[in-house]
């Protein structure tokens, strides 16, 4: 799954830094640098969409038409 998505990148109060995805709510991410924060945010986006898209395929009537759509 491929796409482009906000990240926010904040200093932490503990320090390092905390990212979050405006875009996928629950997507969030931290590190000790700001690449390491957003690293770990597209990680977490990759899981939340992924795991969202088999919810959503899950009990899919057989004669359902399944594309693609391109946006932007």
């Amino acid at each position: 799954m491929k796409g482009e998505f906000t990240a926010v990148i904040e200093p932490a109060e503990e320090g390092g830094y905390c990212a979050y995805c405006p875009e996928v709510p629950g997507a969030n991410g931290q590190g000790e640098t700001a690449e390491e924060a957003k690293a770990n945010l597209a990680e977490a986006i990759q899981l939340i969409l992924e795991d969202r898209l088999e919810d959503s395929l899950r009990g899919l009537p057989q004669d359902a038409i399944r594309d693609t759509v391109a946006v932007g």
